[in-house]
């Protein structure tokens, strides 16, 4: 599904309970938020960005596209708030959408083209286990793992350049993630929005 900010200035986190009305549907769900490219992997958006279309996933009933899609955020006074519109992008099971993660760590011993590498391991077995994965560095340079050195997770990397003691090596990893099975057809009514016509009272005001 694909949906985009409109008019909400409160956030919206991924994993959040919304209200769906898709098509003649309408349903509670806490759905994901992923970038809307033509790759076949999508990263995770922890929030509903109103400056991109997004796409929403969500474990509902088959409703085919294109069918619009509202949706809604529940105040705790029981009204709703219209957060997203859009309309339904497709209903294969097939998108896959990854969290990025970031580990960092720092160089201890640089060398020309090589450099030891701590803090970012603490064992011998995490550093094989991550050999073939490349890394990079706040600084543009790209390496990989040679060895492991010792027991406390130190490690022997190699870079395309020699790197500088104040650089940080980061190594990315990529986990798939998907939404929680939290559907419910059972949406509670909105409490029908009155304006208050109070008036405040004017305060006494003293003429000397």
């Amino acid at each position: 599904m694909e949906s985009f900010r409109d008019g909400n200035n409160e956030p919206v986190k991924a994993k959040e309970e919304l209200i769906f009305h898709c098509g003649f549907r309408r349903f509670r769900a806490s759905p994901l938020f992923s970038q809307h490219t033509s790759a076949d992997k999508h990263k995770l958006e922890r929030f509903l960005r109103p400056d991109a279309a997004l796409v929403v996933t969500v474990y509902a009933p088959i409703t085919f596209p294109p069918a619009s899609v509202l949706l809604f955020k529940q105040r705790s006074n029981g009204m709703h708030d219209l957060v997203a519109t859009g309309s339904l992008l497709a209903v294969d099971p097939d998108r896959i959408v990854v969290k990025r993660l970031v580990l960092s760590g720092h160089p201890f011993k640089i060398f020309t083209k090589t450099a030891v590498v701590r803090y970012m391991f603490f064992n011998r077995e995490d550093v094989m286990w991550f050999k073939p994965v490349e890394l990079r560095t706040k600084w543009g340079r790209r390496g990989h793992i040679k060895e492991p050195l010792g027991t406390h997770g130190h490690m022997k990397c190699h870079f395309d350049g020699q790197l500088k003691s104040q650089d940080t090596v980061l190594l990315n990893l990529y986990k798939r993630v998907f939404p929680k099975w939290t559907y419910d057809p059972y949406v509670p009514e909105p409490v029908p929005w009155a304006r208050d016509e109070t008036v405040p009272l004017a305060q006494d005001v003293e003429l000397e």
